[in-house]
């Protein structure tokens, strides 16, 4: 499959949407509208579609087309739609990156392999296979956290640019490693945050956006955030940050998307149900969710009343 060149220029706030379910565990498809609407009214600028947060390895091929069908058809035309694609196999990856074009993706996030650790001349030839021939504009995924496995700046320059590559979302938090990949910046290639708490700190660097989780629940706030410091307001960012850092901490307190899945339904969103392995949010953090869901509501409401 050749690739299609593309004008899409990743940037700003951008939501790695949880997948809401229903108690019996199906998906809870008018949740799923509920969560499209309202990234659209806080001024979300793209989304991601099953990824880490959207519980993707707990998704059958069937429920991944549903929901990027949906969200396809929910909003915007000019709101890109990214679909988490990455598989621990080159092979499956293209074929997960093939069935999202398939269902109107504009974009596909690709993880580095979990659990199989290529070498990092095996990474280069994963992705540029990925890019080749999955048909959509890729987006490198490093969170070796979750992977086991590290895409290194310079590993990273020699893929950037290349046909089909379009940025990486980066959630190792870490100063040199952020600069080093803002010198790769340019030629159609972005660089995006993939940590929360410390990306106002990279867009005032240069960083394109953010990949955020804490947009889930805080769409507004975290738009605003990425505006004032892609704008380089940093007084303005770093007191709206300090305001979110409650939040942040919070949404680490168990592995995502558990706090982020309990924040929603605080807020009445959805229903606090996960697939296992994953369980609901302990019973000893349910009083700090509860807590930040009211500041949060009111901190949304305020940046409503503002705009």
């Amino acid at each position: 499959m050749s690739w299609n060149p593309s004008p899409l220029h990743l940037s700003g706030s951008i939501t790695a949407l949880a997948t809401p379910f229903r108690t019996e565990g199906a998906l809870d498809i008018a949740a799923w509208k509920r969560l499209l609407s309202l990234q659209l009214a806080g001024g979300t600028q793209a989304v991601v579609v099953a990824g880490s947060t959207g519980e993707a390895a707990a998704l059958s091929l069937q429920e991944f087309m549903e929901l990027l069908s949906i969200a396809r058809d929910s909003l915007p035309a000019d709101m890109p739609v990214i679909a988490g694609t990455g598989q621990s196999a080159t092979a499956a990856t293209i074929e997960r990156t093939r069935c999202a074009l398939e269902a109107g993706a504009d974009a596909a996030l690709v993880v580095t392999p979990p659990y199989v650790r290529p070498t990092q001349a095996g990474l280069v030839a994963h992705y540029r296979a990925v890019a080749a021939e999955g048909g959509l504009p890729v987006v490198l995924y490093n969170v070796p956290s979750r992977t086991g496995c590290d895409l290194l700046p310079e590993t990273c320059a020699q893929l950037a640019g290349l046909d089909g590559i379009i940025g990486i979302k980066e959630a190792v938090a870490d100063v040199e490693r952020m600069h080093a990949l803002l010198d790769l910046r340019g030629n159609g290639f972005v660089v995006l945050s993939g940590d929360d708490p410390t990306a106002s700190r990279a867009m005032l660097a240069g960083a394109d956006g953010l990949i955020s989780v804490a947009s889930n629940v805080a769409p507004r706030a975290v738009r605003r955030l990425c505006d004032l410091s892609r704008g380089g307001d940093a007084a303005a960012a770093a007191a709206l940050d300090k305001r979110l850092a409650e939040l942040f901490g919070y949404l680490g307190v168990e592995p995502n998307p558990i706090p982020a899945k309990a924040m929603l339904a605080a807020l009445g969103l959805c229903k606090d149900v996960l697939r296992l392995p994953l369980l609901a949010l302990s019973e000893s953090q349910r009083e700090h969710c509860a807590r930040i869901a009211v500041t949060l509501a009111h901190l949304e409401a305020e940046l409503q009343a503002a705009a």
